[in-house]
């Protein structure tokens, strides 16, 4: 496909959501309204932007490629996820909500302390950096290869253009904007995996009930694996049990969603957000999978050479801009910017409310809408831009796995302390130690990677997902030990 038409076909899509920014925008764009939308946003808005903010160019291009080495065992983490956003929507959201908070770390406050509370936002900070970059990295390799290569543009240059139409469209409306942008976005990525079905069994000369019947019978359509549950990442209790507290970490204790979530006018709203939410999440992945199987049948058809892509995060736009012709070239590009800025644009909106709450303490001035915390909150937000940039650079040069893998595995270390210090908080009256808490945070996850790294030769067990259940025990465990007796502040 010309590059020139991609090309033209992104300035539009950017162009059509600064124009949303702008009428989002233009009659309030105070801290508030950037911030939690003025707790006025309609849940059913908030449900369905949301499908498009946890999916990401992740979830459009790596699970799809994942199907040649896993089969459908991936929607296993799926049914997890599904069952961690029930246990969200029922016991972490009265939370938030009973205490009014703009920022869910301030609960570490109010129950922990000050070391604490600095300690969860900070995790927050890195967690969420981390793995917003790896999503844009993701969708930047496909923009870099499929358009700007044709100009020699560097792929430095090429994040940059993108954080940057990212902020103009958000740096004003912030959440406000992003729940009407989000929206739109999920609209086109939910057309865009339907269509991108309908193109490959079309191209396969197969009806939908030919293709699913083809997919089901097909040698990836397998979902659970039972066998060997020592050695086995794939297997059932690994990938479930790490779906659940990954979920619960990535989205219960992640202020990116959560923001969302109390952006609605009450708790009752906000669970039907969850819950809606959830049935539409899990049959979405079914698709996404099912997307996967058909690549991979058509590569075979067409004697496409596999194993030649550098990863099978390529498949995908490697078939839609390659081999299918302008449509459904223009449709797979449509969805994977739609999924990948409808995670970043949220991404960078929630790190800017974290670090404005959190370390500049805006929710304790007096003045929330003073012109300077403005400025000061524009500022914030063209640094966490600029350090999404230097990570993106940076696992440029490191990443050789598949980026959904490594997404996973940098949760697991990174945000393991995290569940420690809520479950530790929400399931004890222990005081911490507040003073040690940092530090606890610190050491958990090294202690994590060590176990990681020699469980195979140590146990003979080969450890997965779960790694985020082992980091935040430690974490947990460490809290216990070193804490003392005494009433919980919340």
């Amino acid at each position: 496909m010309p590059p020139i038409v991609l090309l033209s076909f992104l300035i539009g899509y950017f162009g059509l959501l600064i124009i949303i920014s702008y009428f989002t925008s233009r009659n309030s764009a105070d801290n508030s309204t950037f911030f939690i939308a003025n707790r006025n946003s309609k849940w059913y808005f908030v449900a369905f932007g949301m499908i498009g903010t946890a999916l990401s160019g992740v979830t459009f291009i790596s699970v799809p490629g994942a199907v040649v080495n896993s089969s459908f065992g991936y929607f296993q983490f799926v049914l997890g996820n599904a069952v961690g956003f029930v246990l969200i929507a029922t016991v972490l959201l009265p939370l938030y909500y009973r205490i009014h908070l703009i920022s869910i770390y301030t609960y570490l406050e109010n129950r922990l302390g000050f070391w604490s509370y600095k300690s969860g936002a900070m995790i927050f900070l890195i967690s969420r950096t981390i793995g917003s970059a790896f999503r844009l990295y993701l969708v930047a390799i496909v923009l870099q290869k499929f358009i700007f290569d044709a100009w020699n543009v560097p792929f430095w240059v090429t994040v940059l253009i993108c954080l940057v139409l990212i902020w103009l469209y958000t740096f004003k409306g912030g959440l406000k904007t992003i729940i009407i942008t989000d929206t739109l976005q999920t609209v086109f990525l939910l057309s865009s995996v339907i269509l991108s079905i309908w193109f490959i069994s079309k191209s396969l000369n197969l009806n939908l009930a030919q293709t699913f019947e083809t997919v089901k019978n097909s040698s990836y359509s397998k979902i659970f694996f039972w066998e060997d549950f020592l050695g086995n990442k794939n297997h059932f209790i690994k990938q479930f049990l790490g779906g659940i507290f990954v979920t619960i970490a990535m989205t219960g204790l992640d202020q990116d969603l959560m923001q969302k979530n109390l952006s609605c006018k009450n708790i009752g709203e906000a669970q039907k957000n969850m819950l809606t939410f959830t049935s539409v999440f899990v049959v979405i992945n079914l698709f996404f999978l099912s997307v996967g199987a058909l690549l991979y049948m058509y590569a075979s058809a067409n004697n496409i050479d596999v194993s030649a892509l550098q990863t099978p995060d390529h498949l995908f736009p490697e078939i839609a801009l390659n081999h299918l012709n302008l449509i459904p070239g223009v449709v797979f590009m449509l969805g994977l910017t739609a999924a990948t800025f409808a995670t970043t644009d949220s991404a960078l909106t929630a790190l800017t409310t974290s670090f404005c709450v959190d370390f500049l303490g805006f929710n304790k001035k007096e003045n929330h809408n003073d012109p300077a915390l403005i400025r000061t909150r524009h500022m914030v937000h063209v640094i966490f831009s600029f350090i999404m940039l230097l990570v993106i650079l940076g696992f440029k040069i490191i990443n050789d796995d598949s980026v959904v893998n490594a997404i996973f595995k940098a949760a697991g270390y990174t945000y393991g302390p995290l569940v420690g210090l809520f479950a530790f908080g929400m399931s004890t009256k222990r005081i911490v130690t507040d003073k040690l808490v940092p530090f606890i945070c610190i050491l958990s996850p090294v202690l994590s990677f060590i176990i990681d790294r020699n469980s195979g030769s140590w146990f003979g067990y080969s450890i997965g997902f779960e790694l985020i259940i082992i980091n935040g025990l430690i974490t947990y465990l460490l809290l216990l030990v070193t804490g003392k007796s005494g009433k919980a502040k919340v």
